[in-house]
This record gives C-alpha cells, sequence and structure tokens, in this order.
C-alpha cells in the first residue's frame, strides 16, 4: 500500500514538473519572439533606406498578427477611440450623416439622419462638400473627409457646400453633437401584427424595445414580428433582456466560456415577464449576428417564436476591452458563448484555420444535434437556422450596379427638387412616367455594368478556338451574338420590380429619414408577408413550435 502510495506521488511530481516545464518553454519562446521583432524594428530604423514612421510600421505588425486570430481582435490606438465608441456604444461626435464619394470624386451627404446636427442646418442628400473650415476638400477620400467632420461635442466648424442645381455655394455653420443612432428605426402595425425593427443592439436598446411592445399591444397587436434582419450584434446583456420580455424569470440565457475561468459568466432572466402568451415570430438573415443569434436562438430553443428567414451569420464569439498604455484599447475575443439548448452557434473554428494555413476547408465548427425545450433538432455551429425558411432571388447584376451607381443619387436629388413631399410612406408610389425619366437618364449617363451573358459568350468563344471548334461553329456563334446584343432599355424593363424599388427608397429616405427606408421595403418583404402567414395561423404556428409540421432546416 505505501508502495502504491509514493509511486502515485512520483507520479503526480512527474506531472508537475512535465506542465511546469512545458510552462517554461511556452514563456521562454514569448520573450524570444518579442526580443526578435524588438531587435529586427531596431535595425530597420537605423539601417533600412527610407525612414520609417514607426505608429504606421508597428501598427501594420498589430494589425497583421490580430487578424491572424480572428476578425473581432483588433487593437484601437488613441486617434481611433471614436471608432471603437461607435462600435461598441452607437455614438460618435460629429454631425449624423453618411457620406460617400461619386465617380467625380467629389464627397457629397449620402443620407443625413433624422434630428441631427446635418439635418438641423439643412444639409440635403446629394449636396457636395467643399470646404471644412480652412481645410480644402478637393482630392480628400471618405475617411478624411469623414475625419475632419467628427470631434468633440460642442465644437462648431464651418462647411461650404455646392447644391445640385444652384449657380453658388453655400456656407454654414454646424455645431458637432454625440451622435447616437436609434436602436428602433421603426415599428408600427402591420394588419393586427406589431412590428418591431431593431436595428443593433445598443447599451439601453432594451427600454426601447418594452416601451415598443406595451404601445404595440396597447394599438390592437395580436401578436409580434421581431425583425433583427441585418442586426449584426452589440450589448449581450440587453439580449438577454429583451428575452426576458417574453420568458419567465429564473431562465438561463446564455453561458460564456473561456480560458479564463473568472471570466466565465452565467445570464439569466431576473424579472418577471411582460408577454409570455403573445405570438412571436422573428426574422433573420445572414447578417443576423451575435446578440441577434442569442435573441432569435434562445427563443427557438425555448419555443417561444418562430425563427423565418435565413440561416444567420454564426457568430458565438465573445469579445472584451482591455485597457492599453497611451490611451489605447485592445478588443479580443475571450469566450465563447451557449445558448439554452447548450449550443453554440459560431460557424468557424478559427483556431483549427490557423493550423490549416489559413484554409477555409474544414475550418467549421462543431455541428453537434441538441434538442430544443420540445424536443425539436437543433445544431451546433452553423448559426441559427429558421424554422421556416424563405428563398430569397438572386440580385441581378443590373440591380448591383445601379444601387452603387451616381445615377440613382442624382435622380433622388432631382425628383426631390421638383417634387413636394408625400404626405406619408404609405401614400408614396413611384409613377410609370417617373420610372420612364429615370431610365432615360441612366441612358443619357452612358450607364455600364458587367453583362454576364456577354462575358459568358466570349468565354465560350475563346474557349471553342482553342479547341478548334469555332470555326464550324462560327454562324451559330454570330446568330446568338447578334440575339443577345445589349439593349439597357429592355433590360431596365426586365427588372423594373426591384429597380422601381430602388429608387423608390431613394427618394423616400429623403422626406422620412430611415424611418421611412423601412416603411417603404415593407411593402413588398417577402419575410414579413411569411410571418403574416404564419401568425394567422394558429394551428400551423403551435404546430411548428411543437415539431409536428416540420423541422428546423440543418443541412
Amino acid at each position: 500500500m505505501k508502495r502504491t502510495f509514493i509511486t502515485y506521488l512520483l507520479m503526480l511530481a512527474s506531472t508537475a514538473f512535465v506542465s511546469l516545464n512545458a510552462q517554461n518553454e511556452r514563456t521562454f519562446n514569448v520573450l524570444k519572439n518579442l526580443d526578435v521583432f524588438h531587435n529586427i524594428y531596431q535595425n530597420l530604423d537605423a539601417f533600412y533606406v527610407d525612414t520609417l514612421d514607426a505608429d504606421k510600421v508597428i501598427k501594420v505588425g498589430i494589425d497583421a498578427m490580430l487578424h491572424s486570430l480572428d476578425p473581432y481582435t483588433e487593437y484601437y490606438p488613441e486617434e481611433d477611440q471614436s471608432d471603437l465608441k461607435m462600435l461598441t456604444q452607437a455614438k460618435y461626435g460629429g454631425i449624423g450623416s453618411l457620406i460617400r464619394m461619386m465617380k467625380d470624386s467629389t464627397v457629397i451627404i449620402a443620407e443625413p439622419y433624422e434630428g441631427m446636427p446635418a439635418a438641423t442646418v439643412g444639409l440635403k442628400a446629394g449636396d457636395i462638400l467643399l470646404q471644412i473650415d480652412d481645410h480644402n476638400l478637393k482630392g480628400m477620400g471618405t475617411p478624411e473627409v469623414s475625419n475632419l467632420l467628427r470631434g468633440e461635442p460642442g465644437t462648431t466648424f464651418v462647411l461650404k457646400f455646392q447644391r445640385p442645381g444652384e449657380n453658388k455655394p453655400r456656407e454654414v455653420k454646424i455645431t458637432r453633437q454625440s451622435i447616437k443612432l436609434p436602436a428602433i428605426p421603426y415599428y408600427g402595425m402591420i394588419g393586427n401584427s406589431g412590428y418591431i425593427n431593431l436595428s443593433q443592439f445598443t447599451n439601453d436598446c432594451y427600454g426601447y424595445v418594452r416601451k415598443a411592445v406595451i404601445s404595440l399591444k396597447e394599438q390592437g397587436a395580436q401578436n409580434l414580428i421581431f425583425d433583427l434582419r441585418g442586426n449584426p450584434g452589440g450589448a449581450l446583456d440587453q439580449a438577454v433582456r429583451i428575452v426576458n420580455l417574453f420568458v419567465e424569470k429564473g431562465l438561463t440565457i446564455v453561458e460564456t466560456r473561456g480560458k479564463v475561468e473568472g471570466g466565465n459568466q452565467t445570464y439569466k432572466t431576473n424579472d418577471q415577464p411582460l408577454d409570455e402568451e403573445i405570438p412571436i415570430v422573428v426574422l433573420v438573415s445572414n447578417s443576423s449576428a451575435s446578440a441577434s443569434e442569442i435573441v432569435a436562438g434562445s427563443l427557438q430553443d425555448l419555443d417561444r417564436a418562430v425563427i423565418v428567414g435565413s440561416r444567420t451569420y454564426g457568430k458565438g464569439l465573445v469579445q472584451s476591452i482591455r485597457e492599453l498604455p497611451y490611451n489605447g484599447n485592445l478588443k479580443l475575443t475571450t469566450a465563447k458563448y451557449y445558448i439554452p439548448s447548450g449550443r453554440c452557434i459560431q460557424e468557424i473554428d478559427y483556431k483549427q484555420k490557423r493550423e490549416q494555413s489559413g484554409s477555409q476547408k474544414g475550418a467549421t465548427a462543431d455541428s453537434t444535434v441538441y434538442r430544443t425545450k420540445n424536443g425539436r433538432l437543433v445544431k451546433s455551429g452553423k448559426g441559427i437556422m429558421p424554422d421556416v425558411e424563405v428563398k430569397h432571388d438572386t440580385m441581378q447584376n443590373i440591380v448591383y450596379y445601379l444601387a452603387n451607381d451616381d445615377v440613382l443619387i442624382r435622380y433622388g436629388t432631382k425628383y426631390c427638387q421638383t417634387h413636394s413631399a408625400p404626405s406619408s410612406v404609405a401614400d408614396f408610389k413611384l409613377t410609370d412616367a417617373e420610372f420612364e425619366d429615370f431610365k432615360q437618364m441612366v441612358i443619357d449617363s452612358d450607364f455600364k455594368y458587367d453583362r454576364l451573358s456577354e462575358k459568358r459568350l466570349e468565354d465560350l468563344k475563346k474557349v471553342a478556338e482553342f479547341e478548334g471548334y469555332y470555326e464550324d461553329a462560327k454562324a451559330e456563334f454570330e446568330a446568338l451574338e447578334a440575339k443577345l446584343t445589349h439593349n439597357l432599355s429592355k433590360e431596365l424593363d426586365h427588372h423594373a420590380k426591384d429597380i422601381r424599388q430602388l429608387i423608390s427608397l431613394e427618394i423616400i429616405k429623403r422626406y422620412f429619414y430611415e424611418s421611412g427606408s423601412v416603411q417603404e421595403a415593407l411593402k413588398d418583404d417577402i419575410d414579413v408577408q411569411k410571418a403574416q402567414e404564419i401568425l394567422a395561423d394558429k394551428t400551423k404556428y403551435d404546430n411548428i413550435l411543437k415539431g409536428k409540421e416540420l423541422e428546423p432546416s440543418n443541412p
């Protein structure tokens, strides 16, 4: 017995020695490589042919190191703190407007935010920015212009700009303020359904969601459509509190697990719910991520809502902020989160990806099967798969190029200069004459886009020539080429439905801002239509949650 005990102690000592030795080796490797990096930079600084900018060169090295880990671990030096504040709090000091560069290299106001300084002083979409105080903006890109527009709240500057259609530039004095984007750009009634569009999980969005739910119920909402499409996430605690609006107190919604055990946390519902019975459909898309996936996934795991749309992004990683010297910050991934069924929805295993030298193949996370409260099958590592998947048509090339072309903005500017504001979003409708006017503007603008049929035919001709078949099929190729002759007017008509929506959104946002854009998009929204169809059939809704009608799509 004594011999066995001594043997056991020796085994423990041996294990501890191996562990300590491994730790010492790891520490040595860290110090060795830091010393090598330091010496490399010293040699570059002393002998490289050009003088180096230490801030820029070392920042590139830091960014490359962090990029090798995952896309969410980032370094923010002192001068980039406004970007970090914008990311974590959805606010910054500035004028409250989107800007963009046109093809002629001018920077314009693309979309002022309602109630913000840009809108208050009368700036409109299409206005060309010329000068900020003594800074001439000619030749500057959007990052440089954006940096000049931003600043400490309360500071002022003079902006010179040119309004299209006017001969003389205008000047306005603008006072920067803390710009906080609305978490809920729009909520309202769609039939007997309450609709809430939550665009981001800000640090106070729970209160706005709660207020919206109460307001909609007072307006007679018999069910809810909760729109998280395109929502990139944000504050995790707010996601938990929002789930708590609809589920009982005391439930575990999220667990975070990382390397540092003291940082692991369990998030439970701490309040009495606002409504445990109202039917809910949550809309998601492939750009719904992080906190959006916590809300959608938790409500799915608890069988409290039907999820409709397309598979979500698959971000199950938690980031924390660490303070650094010289007023910098490091945003780094510290844990993964797990929702009620026990699954983690993180899709890409970045550790495995690194070990495979950056290859995406095989770098997906585990896809273990779990069960919801009612026993429905769900998988980890796949984002949130909707209970009812909605197939969307692929955006056509011509529509994509128009959405990013100057001609759309120029038409929106022209329209607003020649039309009075509609009484409401619901009353607005683009007429056939106005669509024809837009078509003519596109044709006159020498608009170009990547025409796939023409490109594929040219590729086929090259292959036929290479293989020696072209001469025998030359007549057929020429006939096909004639049939595929580009006709811009015909193609604009062929895709009129999607193009009309583009034009309508460009016009409406100029009168009714982001709230109007959401309302306009709802007019022909197939996800919302599917949600209404499900909510209108109580039996269908209940059967989905019980797993009797269909299982979540988990390929």
